[in-house]
């Protein structure tokens, strides 16, 4: 028979272990919820859409690629107190720094043009009375005083909240009740081709799934979420940021799992192979799985742009203060750091711009991809090599099997760059 302090343990260790783990989540949950950014939506939904169940098996096989490269972007930020383009500038070469930041630049802005577009598009099938430019300009000016208006602790618990709208992917599949034994064979087992339109899909899979902008946000976010706290930088917190990246990263590609899932069990059986954006798989949801899949499915749009776009828009902030030496952060009001928040406000601004210019959206995300997967492999190799210089890290360098996968993302990485310039040469 169990004593009185016996029961007692057993009824507070729960709610212990489970605060534990609530207060590990930080920058990590928010940085792998806006992977899944209405970008990357359309691109898992043309792959499940054109090639089925096939190609399920890149959300198993880059979840730990993304889990060790972006632990090595949040250890460099714990352990210099600086964001990656700091120490970039601080213990690199001047032209490796501006080479990033005049690929990135752009991209990111064409990115936050695309998932800003596909959000107003998905506005205007739900609410048909307002044109989708009007919407464009209303989701952009929305954001625009969330990043500037909102402290960052309050920022912070949005962010987190919005990250909930992911949850809807997850639903979507349960609606159409799919054959679950076969796509876990396809899945584990999966039946790869080498033809030019499944290699690209791969490759824009992948391009898709380990961002360059995840790298600068993850960084620079630790140091934030540090200096707000007002904690040391130990063990245990190196094993909270852990945590905070798994739990991240694994359900940024659940979600991307899910979201290739809804498409292969709804789209590609009944024909409709080729979903350009995710208006039309938005739209060709509701006859094919019902109207609550289709209202799920939209409002995950709606809820993972409002998230991406300040992830985007930040990540680009923190990489133009770094690099001239502004005053940064979420934490100051936008008197102590201008510099800071202007960049924020000029890449919406200059996004929503793109967007009522005319210029497709299929073209940004493709001219992005393609800057990304040229960025991305330079990008690991220095990370990698930051995280083996104890110069930098001190006693935190890398662990074998750190390299290991990281050297894994970085030949997956540049076969990927390599093919996808292949493909736009061609």
């Amino acid at each position: 028979m169990s004593s009185p302090v016996e029961k007692e343990n057993q009824t507070v260790r729960p709610p212990a272990r489970w605060r534990r783990l609530t207060r590990s989540l930080g920058p990590g949950i928010v940085t792998g919820a806006s992977d899944d950014d209405p970008s990357g939506i359309a691109t898992y939904t043309q792959a499940g859409a054109a090639f089925g169940f096939s190609t399920l098996w890149t959300a198993v096989v880059t979840l730990p690629l993304m889990v060790s490269i972006q632990e090595m972007c949040a250890r460099i930020g714990l352990v210099t107190r600086m964001g990656l383009t700091a120490v970039i500038r601080r213990h690199y070469p001047a032209y490796l720094l501006w080479l990033v930041l005049s690929l990135s630049v752009p991209a990111i802005i064409l990115n936050i043009g695309a998932d800003i577009s596909g959000m107003a598009a998905v506005a205007n099938l739900l609410a048909p009375g307002l044109p989708a430019s009007v919407w464009s300009l209303l989701i952009g000016v929305a954001a625009t005083w969330m990043i500037v208006a909102l402290p960052y602790r309050r920022m912070a618990r949005v962010l987190q909240w919005l990250c909930l709208s992911l949850v809807c992917y997850l639903a979507v599949p349960f609606l159409t009740q799919p054959d679950w034994g076969g796509l876990l064979r396809r899945t584990l087992l999966p039946s790869i081709t080498w033809e030019s339109a499944y290699v690209s899909m791969v490759v824009a899979l992948l391009g898709t799934t380990i961002s360059p902008y995840l790298f600068f946000w993850q960084a620079s976010m630790e140091v934030e979420e540090v200096d707000d706290r007002k904690v040391s930088v130990d063990r245990t917190l190196l094993r909270e940021m852990g945590t905070d990246i798994r739990i991240g990263m694994f359900f940024s590609n659940l979600v991307s799992f899910f979201i290739i899932l809804t498409a292969a069990t709804v789209l590609f059986p009944h024909g409709l192979h080729d979903v350009d954006s995710v208006e039309e798989a938005a739209a060709a949801l509701e006859p094919l799985a019902g109207r609550y899949a289709y209202i799920l499915f939209a409002a995950g749009v709606l809820g993972t742009g409002m998230l991406a776009i300040p992830v985007l828009a930040g990540s680009l902030s923190y990489m133009a203060s770094e690099a001239f030496g502004w005053k940064e952060g979420f934490g100051k009001k936008f008197s102590e750091a201008r510099g800071f928040y202007l960049v924020m406000v000029f890449s919406i601004l200059s996004a929503v711009a793109i967007n009522l210019m005319g210029i497709p959206p299929m073209r940004a995300l493709f001219l992005t991809a393609l800057v990304y997967g040229v960025v991305s492999p330079v990008l690991i190799a220095v990370i990698l090599h930051i995280c083996n210089n104890r110069l930098i890290m001190g006693d935190e360098v890398n662990g074998r099997w750190s390299n290991l996968s990281g050297i894994l993302c970085l030949v997956l990485m540049s076969a990927s760059a390599i093919l996808l310039l292949v493909g736009a040469w061609h």
